[in-house]
């Protein structure tokens, strides 16, 4: 959710831009979804930047490598490179100019062109003065000037351009580092509150521009020397900017009184409800946040958001959203200071993702870490809606009941746990006679039974879900159990370990290992096809093992030692090619319909292969972040040092801007001080867990960096297959003016056009539905079904599209039948749509029920008047003498008979309403 670096609105206030390691994520607010821009930084983001306008994006990792994207159209214009580490990087407000920091100087740079260029960055000028690195940029108004605050505890005025006279403008007055610094946006010559800046030590100080030429009452504090004698030099012009042309004086000091916690950042919220207050939002190092109304300093409240300093902080254009980042903890925030509610409240797991597993409908991905939590997340989302904490050591997997409503994981506390996702809530919990570890489990298909393996003793336990009673203890294996799994089709168990075997157990007759398959070394993981005639196995040579369970016989081998080599480690004294560190896969997973199967290990690459062809399909590389580990497949000499790599040496200043608990040494017991000898590690990259969703439009990976989710473009591609001079889109929108729905409909899935394929099936009648899709070939039946499930999501028309897919399910549902291993990836995303479309409906309908029930019952009925009733009835009447005059002589006696006998005839009454009708 979020690492480190700042956080950006974009312009409309809507979505937040959060870094999370070197990639960048889009949290879209209002709709509730996020999703990852598709690039990547060579290294951890530390700085982003948004021009005014929306359309360009830069992001700064942490060596100065920068990306300039086009944020609309999400593409890479141009790589640059700066010198040095960029503390900050503003746009100015007329986005034509760049402030980035560079130690202690200042780069200003022409702001790029959307367009593709040779150099599009173009450096200006370069500001002096300061002498210590910069912190912090904040541009004027106008975009003419701009301020600058270092760790030499001075902040300086400089120009963008030349100005006749004019020299930078030191402020001298604070004690400490300077955290920010911000103009009023109503700023003009004489303002006692032109100006204010905080430093990190809870200093608030307020200075006003004053004119030169006037004579300053009282001591002039915050300007040095050299402003005093300006006079001396050089006249400033006097047709130059007011700014130019003033001094800037203290006015007034305020303080932050935090129980000594020191000031971490801070940003301006300008009022709109006044016109010369504003608001100013700080965060400190104990995870305080403080409103304060400018230029009175009231403190309009102050809220605990995190046990750790807040490390970033953002403010929407409107000023109703306030966004908090907390790199200890990865937590993001979104507070709406005038109500004082939570908008988004999320954070991700504090340590690594040891497991994850989808839902069997494919909504859901529940996931478990070294942190002792259990998250579930929204596929489509990408948000987690629930964490539980009951357990208290690492959990090392999880999975869901076949009805999807209790997940169960296993854990290193000596625990099993089963959690209610309707109340949430652990409902069971399950144990051992004596203290083990568990590191694996699974769920039967009817879900009454939990199956784990433990890590000492080498023994497999059997509870009821139900009732959470000790069923069964399974033994025979000589090594740490690595995982079992249950046959969806037969009644097996089928676990392996550390022994170098794989056994399979008839659980359910109470007999011992019914067989018994033999590797060459140890068994590190284990999946079964989803039809349960073959099994997968990973040893710790990268070789995959597929066996036949029925006759315990081995089908064939995979070699993917040479496809899961990674690349070398700081500490590794041998090549790559010949390292021992990602030699095996840790994690596989059959796909929906078993014809692929998903590898990963312990390295950047994740692969799928082709199990009937014994081919690799693709070889995914997770990521690209040089800040981690493995990475590279050949290291720099230069890095070396007598000390050992550069990578791992600790070079950062003593007065770096950290907490206390990344500095104490825990070796001993009170040692206040670190360990200077030690060195600091990187993570490696690798890849911990990996599974396929039960549709197949998506696989999901547990890595270092977080839980990484790829999915399948679900814009059709062009497919130049069954073509001839005839078929082109002129000929299609021809058809649909002559109303010939199925031959546009048959000839738009020929050329594949995605959108022309939206409009004719949005222009077929719904009277024809049905006889449409009985013309649809079955070559293009499973493309329909795929762009209904899309529809369905997507459009307002629902009932229009869910006609439609009855009348695809009827016209065609032997061959669906037939081919549902093939389709059942189409199959399960439809259903998918169609679950979260009822889903949102029923939510829709259910927090409306008493509104609508009020309203339909105390609905007016429209009044007919007298003369509406007297015409009705005078209509009603001439019906009905035609009709009797249409009946014979017969009829009308029996008819005159009959409405004499019961009295429901009266002609005297009858004519007097007809007169008085005549006289109306």
């Amino acid at each position: 959710v979020y690492r480190q670096g700042n956080l950006l609105f974009t312009p409309d206030g809507n979505s937040i831009l959060s870094p999370v390691g070197n990639r960048v994520t889009i949290l879209d607010l209002v709709n509730h979804k996020s999703r990852t821009l598709p690039f990547e930084n060579r290294r951890d983001i530390s700085r982003l930047a948004l021009s005014p306008n929306g359309a360009s994006l830069i992001s700064v990792d942490e060596k100065g490598g920068a990306l300039l994207v086009n944020f609309r159209k999400r593409v890479v214009l141009c790589q640059f490179q700066f010198k040095n580490p960029v503390a900050d990087i503003q746009f100015s407000p007329d986005g034509k100019l760049i402030a980035v920091t560079n130690n202690q100087h200042i780069d200003l740079w022409k702001a790029p062109a959307m367009v593709t260029q040779f150099r599009p960055f173009h450096l200006i000028r370069t500001y002096t003065g300061h002498y210590d690195d910069v912190t912090c940029i904040r541009f004027s108004p106008d975009s003419k000037f701009f301020l600058t605050g270092s760790k030499d505890m001075t902040v300086r005025l400089y120009s963008c351009n030349p100005i006749r006279g004019f020299l930078p403008v030191t402020i001298t007055a604070h004690k400490d580092t300077i955290v920010n610094v911000f103009l009023n946006p109503r700023l003009k010559q004489g303002m006692d509150d032109g100006l204010y800046t905080i430093s990190k030590d809870g200093a608030l100080f307020v200075w006003k521009f004053e004119d030169i030429k006037k004579e300053a009452k009282g001591r002039r504090f915050g300007v040095d020397r050299s402003m005093k004698k300006r006079k001396d030099r050089v006249d400033v012009d006097e047709s130059a900017h007011w700014m130019a042309r003033s001094n800037i004086l203290l006015t007034k000091k305020h303080y932050f009184v935090q129980d000594h916690a020191q000031v971490t950042t801070a940003q301006q919220m300008f009022n709109n409800n006044s016109n010369d207050s504003c608001v100013i939002v700080v965060g400190f190092s104990n995870g305080v946040f403080g409103l304060y109304e400018m230029p009175s300093f009231n403190k309009i409240h102050t809220l605990s958001v995190s046990q750790h300093r807040i490390t970033s902080l953002a403010i929407n254009p409107t000023g109703e959203w306030i966004a908090f980042g907390a790199s200890k903890l990865g937590q993001l925030l979104v507070w709406e200071w005038q109500s004082e509610t939570y908008i988004l409240k999320q954070q991700g797991h504090t340590f690594d993702i040891n497991d994850l597993a989808y839902s069997p409908d494919g909504q859901l991905i529940v996931t478990g870490g070294d942190d002792a939590k259990v998250k579930v997340w929204n596929a489509s989302t990408g948000f987690c809606f629930v964490t539980f904490k009951e357990h208290s050591g690492p959990v090392k997997q999880v999975t869901f009941s076949p009805k999807g409503n209790v997940v169960v994981s296993s854990s290193l506390d000596g625990t099993c746990r089963a959690f209610d996702l309707v109340r949430y809530r652990n409902f069971r919990t399950f144990t051992s006679p004596t203290p083990v570890q568990f590191t694996c489990l699974a769920i039967d298909n009817s879900g009454e039974m939990v199956v784990a393996g433990s890590l000492d003793p080498f023994e497999v336990y059997v509870w009821s879900l139900r009732t959470a009673r000790l069923l069964d203890i399974l033994s025979g294996h000589q090594g740490p159990i690595s995982g079992v799994q249950f046959n969806p089709a037969h009644p097996y168990l089928v676990t392996s370990s550390w022994d170098k075997t794989l056994k399979v157990w008839d659980i359910y007759n109470r007999k011992v290992a019914v067989e018994t398959l033999s590797h060459t070394s140890d068994v590190v993981c284990v999946a079964v096809r989803p039809d349960g005639d073959q099994v997968c196995t990973g040893d710790l040579t990268g070789n995959l093992y597929f066996w036949d369970p029925q006759d315990g016989s081995l089908s064939f081998t995979i070699d993917g030692s040479k496809d899961i080599r990674g690349g070398r480690r700081h500490n590794d004294r041998r090549s790559a090619a010949n390292s021992t560190h990602s030699l095996c896969f840790t994690s596989v997973c059959y796909s929906a319909d078993g014809t692929t199967i998903l590898a990963g290990g312990n390295s950047k690459y994740v692969c799928i292969y082709q199990v009937a062809q014994k081919v690799l399909l693709k070889r995914f590389e997770i990521t690209n972040n040089l800040s981690l580990d493995g990475i590279l497949t050949f290291l720099n000499s230069r890095e070396m040092t007598d000390a050992g790599p550069m990578a791992l040496i600790d070079d950062e200043p003593d007065d770096i801007d950290k907490e206390k608990e990344d500095y104490k040494d825990n070796s001993l017991p009170g040692a206040k001080r670190s360990d200077f000898s030690s060195r600091k590690s990187s993570l490696a990259a690798l890849t911990k867990c990996v599974s396929f969703s039960p549709d197949g439009r998506q696989w999901a990976a547990a890595s270092v960096e977080g839980l990484l989710i790829y999915s399948l473009d679900e814009n059709l591609t062009f497919d130049p297959t069954d073509l001839d001079m005839e078929v082109t889109p002129d000929n299609v929108k021809l058809l649909l003016d002559q109303k010939n729905w199925s031959k546009a409909l048959v000839m738009a899935l020929r050329l594949n056009d995605h959108e022309l394929l939206f409009d004719v099936l949005g222009l077929v009648p719904h009277d024809d539905v049905e006889l449409i899709a009985r013309s649809i070939p079955e070559l293009y039946v499973e493309r329909v079904l795929s762009l209904l499930a899309e529809k369905i999501e997507n459009s307002p028309h629902i009932q229009f599209y869910l006609r439609w897919v009855v009348c695809m399910m009827q016209s065609h549902g032997s061959m669906l039948r037939h081919n549902g291993m093939r389709m059942l990836s189409t199959l399960r995303a439809l259903h998918k749509k169609m679950t979260t479309s009822y889903s949102n409906i029923s939510n829709v309908c259910q927090d409306n029920y008493y509104s609508l029930g009020f309203l339909t019952k105390n609905s007016v009925q429209p009044q007919v008047s007298l003369i509406d009733q007297l015409v009705k009835g005078d209509e009603e009447e001439e019906d009905k003498e035609e009709t009797e005059d249409k009946m014979s002589s017969h009829e009308k006696a029996e008819k005159i008979k009959k409405d004499q006998d019961t009295g429901m005839m009266d002609v005297e009454t009858k004519q007097t309403k007809k007169k008085k009708r005549k006289k109306l």
